[in-house]
């Protein structure tokens, strides 16, 4: 309360001084600033978390790149040094996420009809989520007014996309060379190898697929560990980014950010009610039920901003609600890397929001390659802490787009990753009754709770005792 009093107060007095409604002496507002973020610093030191850090470094790079214009500008090393650090990241990551989410379901003839239709019901619903996303931030231009007109010396150059025939498209997809489209950063033609060699993983026999498939499976837990490590630098990186925007751009900038959060929760709740809403009334989910079956996962993962916290409470109310065990096992594991509704939406938005922060107008047509993009993209990460920020930095590097509105972005990432968790789980949550619906085995037993419990092929042979770890 103290620190929020402090920051208050500031703040308050820097707008009433901006609009002339009283006059102080500037050094005085400044020092009254200073104490408010000293206060801040001392709450960081008692939270020790890296979402209360990355938003106390927003707030300090805003101070200083408003103080001390000049000095910011020498901070912008700082930056491009976390940025450098997140661009290797992204090839390893989407390669190895996608193999194991491909390959590592390639028993989906075993589950017969469930796997395609879960797929399918995937990559529809997520589809919906990127092009409400698309509509939201084009209607609310969040991205718009920002002045980018002055850009410090080594920054990067913001240049228009070049424009490309449909053949010239066509073609930029698919990679000549993997380690050509890994150092020039072109995420499509690196989700197409990915999935491409994925495939062909799934085709070949148990045992000469398995040393590949746990190579890759490494290789993303280790990827998730690299992420977790350049993280701890991630205050540093959006202290200084923020640091130079606000120093070069004052602080406008702050009101778009907080108009792109607006968009983002009116987009969210518009993807509920047109997408989410009618599916359950089409496939008969019981309302009232779902949304008390749901409160306890969507309340975890609002809290702790993570899918994997919610993902043993949603499984086990979802069983509850009447889908079968076996369904549930199978779709809900799988949604976590398919079925990101929220993140997806959210993806759209960004990037679109970025150009919009560059001044840099994109065409429908090139939209809509961003939006393909993405949904290739966004697949697989959801264990990856941050790994929005990733794949948007992949998409941004792919267009052409500046990074600096990335940065920015980051600062608020926490408020909007709340929300869009909590679509994702929810949306998976949806998922498994769904698909169980098209199944026909959804129970509804509300008195009994009682369930289809049918073991499935993949673990009738093992012995009793082995069965439950398999299909928690």
């Amino acid at each position: 309360m103290a620190t929020l009093l402090c920051i208050t107060i500031a703040a308050i007095l820097t707008v009433l001084q901006q609009y002339s409604f009283i006059s102080l002496p500037a050094e005085a507002l400044m020092a009254v600033r200073w104490a408010g973020i000293s206060v801040l610093l001392l709450y960081g030191l008692q939270k020790r978390t890296l979402t209360t850090w990355i938003l106390i470094s927003m707030v300090v790079g805003a101070e200083i790149g408003y103080d001390f214009p000049t000095f910011a500008t020498n901070l912008n090393v700082l930056s491009k040094v976390f940025l450098k650090l997140i661009k290797t990241i992204i090839a390893p990551l989407i390669f190895a996420t996608l193999v194991v989410g491909i390959a590592g379901h390639s028993n989906l003839k075993q589950v017969g009809s469930m796997g395609w239709k879960a797929i399918v019901y995937f990559e529809i619903v997520t589809t919906l989520a990127l092009f409400i996303g698309l509509a939201a931030i084009n209607l609310s231009k969040a991205g718009e007014g920002i002045d980018s007109s002055v850009i410090a010396q080594g920054q990067e150059e913001i240049t228009a996309p070049v424009k490309q025939s449909a053949a010239d498209i066509i073609l930029h997809v698919f990679p000549e060379n993997i380690a050509k489209s890994i150092v020039e950063g072109q995420v499509l033609q690196i989700v197409v190898f990915s999935v491409l060699f994925a495939i062909g993983l799934a085709m070949v026999n148990e045992k000469k697929r398995k040393p590949m498939l746990d190579f890759c499976e490494s290789l993303s837990e280790t990827m998730f560990k690299f992420t977790n490590i350049i993280m701890y630098f991630a205050p540093i990186g959006v202290g200084a980014a923020i640091a130079y925007t606000v120093g070069h751009m004052g602080f406008g900038i702050l009101l778009n950010l907080f108009q792109l959060l607006a968009t983002l929760y009116v987009a969210l709740l518009a993807f509920v009610l047109l997408v989410l809403l009618p599916v359950a009334l089409i496939a008969r989910i019981p309302i009232r039920r779902f949304l008390k079956a749901v409160s306890g996962p969507v309340s975890i993962a609002f809290a702790t901003t993570s899918s994997e916290a919610a993902l043993p409470r949603a499984m086990e109310e979802m069983e509850k609600l009447g889908v079968p065990r076996r369904i549930v096992a199978f779709v809900m594991p799988t949604g976590y890397s398919f079925n990101l509704d929220g993140t997806t939406l959210y993806l759209a938005l960004a990037s679109v929001f970025v150009a919009q922060a560059a001044g840099i107008p994109l065409s429908w047509e090139q939209q809509l390659v961003m939006v393909f993009t993405l949904m290739l993209t966004s697949k697989g990460v959801a264990g990856v802490p941050r790994a929005s920020l990733v794949i948007l930095l992949g998409t941004v590097a792919s267009f052409n787009l500046p990074v600096w509105p990335v940065f920015a972005i980051l600062g608020i990432d926490e408020l909007m990753d709340m929300a869009r968790t909590s679509i994702n789980v929810t949306g998976n949550c949806l998922a498994t009754a769904v698909v169980a619906r098209w199944e026909g085995e959804f129970d509804l037993q509300p008195e009994t709770g009682l369930v289809e419990t049918t073991v499935p092929e993949l673990v009738q042979d093992q012995p009793e005792e082995d069965r439950t770890p398999e299909l928690v």
